[in-house]
């Protein structure tokens, strides 16, 4: 019998109740999810899972964050080696933040407020579509 991995989600949100709620969105959909608080522990969680060998399958992170923003990770998170989608998540969408995420390698933004069940399925797509 095949027993398929959980995929391995890792969430930066500075914001205690928006990274419960998606926490909780994502654990619902059967995924294992990593939240953290800020960029910066996002960072040494993907450093440290690229030294384990532990795959990340997403990262989803919010713009704004104390410390190491969302895009400043961006950039870290490609030297770092890591090849999973990045999806950003912003209260302050506008055009140039767009542009700026694609450019260092988002795969998608969203702007909050949004549905929940765009985020998660946005999630599947990128799962079931490796690059």
């Amino acid at each position: 019998m095949h027993v398929s991995r959980r995929a391995r989600v890792l969430l930066a949100e500075d914001d205690d109740e928006m990274r419960y709620l998606l926490a909780g969105a994502l654990l619902k959909q059967g995924h294992d999810v990593v939240p953290m608080p800020n960029g910066l522990q996002l960072l040494e969680e993907v450093a440290t899972s690229e030294r384990r060998g532990d795959p990340v399958d997403v990262v989803i992170t919010d713009v704004r964050m104390p410390g190491v923003t969302g895009l400043e990770a961006l950039e870290w998170l490609r030297e770092l080696g890591c090849r999973a989608p990045l999806l950003v998540i912003t209260a302050f969408g506008d055009e140039p933040t767009h542009a700026e995420a694609r450019r260092l390698g988002a795969t998608a933004v969203l702007d909050k407020p949004f549905d929940m069940e765009v985020l998660t399925r946005l999630v599947e797509e990128v799962l079931a579509c490796p690059e």
